[in-house]
């Protein structure tokens, strides 16, 4: 790349293309450069991969927003802008918590630390399997009827439960698995959903399964069967309350009974991936070096084509 500048400093008439080319799209090229700071802004903030499909997918709905409207096609246009505003105040609720920030390093006038990555504290997957091993002896060990899922890639399509259960999204603990499964407690009887390093909710309820299965198997063991059998996805633990025996539900299939030793070599052998995927946001320094390496070729090849053209 560097001799490609080098090339654009001394030939003349490329300086003079170039800025020609410039001056005239000057509104549209600071209209796109606006949105990519914003959209950089964005991604900075939010930095989970999990969410930045949903930022994406907002982009494209602007994006194609933007395109109806420059093409005149009216009707489209005020479906998709109406889209657009109706999909900004849903995200603005689902990442308050991210946009507060945002609004008060704005407020303080802290701008250029908006563009800086957060640093985030990546999950350690044996820290996260170890919490749920702990937990899962304790209640095997106090007959504390447990029902765990993990998701083990995408995320689990809420219409595959009975009844999605209630939100929760805190780090995964051993304390809050144990007092979530507390009979005193009114979600003790679903399910708890874990997905990477955080447990997403609680008394979930789950489709049991119509296979023919054993009289010893509960319902919490029917109920593991029947959403590995409809989702390969994931893996269910589950705890008996009259035996407390260990099982590992996975493709409508049980694994038991298991000891807590054998049960976190399994986690580790399907779970550890799917905490380490969760994370992080990429490294948007290299991100931004590929974009502005990529829009100099662009620009390189326009000129060329100028060039031959004249």
């Amino acid at each position: 790349m560097g001799y490609l500048w080098k090339q654009w400093l001394t030939d003349s008439n490329w300086m003079r293309s170039l800025l020609n080319f410039t001056l005239q799209n000057l509104p549209f090229l600071l209209d796109v450069g606006l949105v990519l700071t914003l959209t950089y802004m964005v991604l900075v903030i939010i930095g989970e991969r999990r969410t930045l499909w949903m930022v994406r997918g907002f982009i494209i709905l602007m994006l194609a927003a933007a395109v109806s409207n420059r093409l005149g096609l009216t009707l489209l246009s005020f479906v998709l802008n109406n889209l657009v505003v109706g999909s900004a105040v849903a995200m603005a609720f689902i990442l308050q918590s991210d946009f507060r920030r945002f609004l008060e390093q704005l407020g303080r006038g802290e701008i250029l630390e908006l563009f800086q990555p957060s640093r985030r504290t990546i999950p350690n997957p044996d820290s996260v399997i170890d919490e749920i091993v702990d937990a899962v002896k304790e209640l095997s060990q106090n007959r504390t009827g447990a029902l765990m899922i993990l998701e083990t890639g995408s995320p689990i399509d809420e219409r595959d439960f009975s009844v999605p259960g209630v939100k929760i999204n805190a780090e995964v603990s051993k304390e809050l698995l144990q007092t979530i499964f507390q009979t005193s407690t009114l979600l003790h009887d679903g399910a708890v959903l874990i997905r990477g390093s955080r447990i997403v909710a609680a008394g979930v309820i789950l489709p049991i399964s119509g296979r023919t299965a054993s009289r010893q198997l509960g319902t919490r063991h029917r109920a593991a069967m029947g959403i590995t059998e409809r989702v390969e996805n994931c893996i269910c633990v589950v705890v008996s309350e009259e035996t407390g025996s260990i099982s590992l539900a996975e493709r409508g299939a049980l694994n038991r009974p298991l000891t807590s030793s054998k049960l976190k070599e399994l986690l580790e052998a399907r779970f550890s991936q799917s905490v380490e995927r969760e994370t992080v946001a990429p490294d948007l320094r290299n991100l931004g070096r590929r974009i502005g390496s990529k829009g100099a070729e662009l620009v390189w090849r326009f000129l060329n084509f100028s060039r031959k053209k004249n």
